[in-house]
């Protein structure tokens, strides 16, 4: 009689008590399941490349759930062992005869140190020879380090998305400990880094500022104003649209999901002054007009 082989998730007791030590490590927030970052950072210690965790994740989470609970997780840690090894995750190896419940815990590089820190969490907040804790210093590291991350950079999609992230990690905590958005300017937000370049036109009053803008665009935008008299006190922010309308400035700027909220702080008489013009059109997808008049 033919003995069927161990399936995917099967694993010894010594084995499963190992797990259950690395789960609770990369479950940090305690909620029984390995999400987002904490599967990032955690998987990252097994030094595949980025395709072969994506494959991991993949079969690990096959009933799509977006996170890894603690049997998910033994079946991520197999898998990882198994790409280790020099195994490449195909269905012949996952279906074939290997013994998932004897396959070795695989190596995860630095996690015996987050493992010891668990454990003894009183040796992280002793102070260094200057009087320091470990956690300032781990915090001013963060802030100034200027030595780069492998496992950061491989998580940026796009250049945009990488300012966000430097400016989350690295600017905003400095921001928010010295209270610069109460003195300077406000704390940036994600509608500051999608918002498209801008470019303000600026100078003395019939010199040809809208013009300039209608000639770019090849049409008037709505609201536009050209006159003989002086006015030098006004902006309007031209972007695209899905229809042709104007928006006064307090309206624009309470809203999260565009970049003027900061306008705020100067006031009503300010925002009066202020309008923005939607419209749809080609050149308005790539650029933002503010024109002064």
């Amino acid at each position: 009689m033919e003995i069927e082989a161990p399936r995917i998730g099967s694993c010894s007791k010594e084995h499963q008590k190992i797990y259950k030590e690395w789960f609770d490590v990369a479950d940090s927030d305690n909620d029984g399941r390995v999400t987002g970052n904490n599967a990032i950072s955690f998987l990252s210690m097994s030094n595949l490349s980025r395709q072969e965790l994506k494959q991991v994740w993949a079969i690990a989470d096959s009933k799509r759930q977006g996170y890894l609970g603690f049997k998910e997780f033994v079946i991520a840690m197999q898998l990882v062992s198994l790409v280790q090894d020099g195994n490449e995750l195909s269905h012949d190896i996952l279906m074939g005869d290997v013994d998932f419940e004897n396959v070795k815990p695989p190596k995860m590089e630095g996690l015996d140190e987050l493992i010891q820190k668990k454990k003894d969490p009183s040796n992280s907040s002793k102070p260094d020879s200057d009087g320091n804790s470990p956690r300032q210093a781990s915090i001013t590291t963060q802030w100034f380090s200027s030595k780069p991350s492998k496992r950061y950079l491989s998580n940026v999609t796009s250049i945009q998305d990488g300012l966000k992230k430097l400016y989350t990690r690295k600017l905003k905590p400095l921001e928010v400990t010295y209270c610069f958005n109460d003195f300077v300017s406000p704390l940036l937000t994600n509608s500051d880094f999608d918002a498209k370049p801008m470019v303000m036109l600026l100078g003395q009053y019939s010199t040809g500022k809208t013009t300039f803008s209608k000639h770019m665009l090849k049409c008037s935008y709505p609201g536009v104003r050209i006159g003989p008299e002086p006015t030098t006190d006004r902006f309007v922010v031209v972007m695209s649209g899905t229809d042709e309308r104007s928006v006064p400035g307090n309206t624009i700027a309470v809203h999260a999901d565009m970049p003027f909220t900061g306008l705020n702080s100067f006031g009503t008489a300010f925002l009066s002054k202020f309008e923005c013009s939607q419209m749809p059109h080609p050149l308005l997808e790539h650029i933002t007009f503010v024109d002064t008049y």
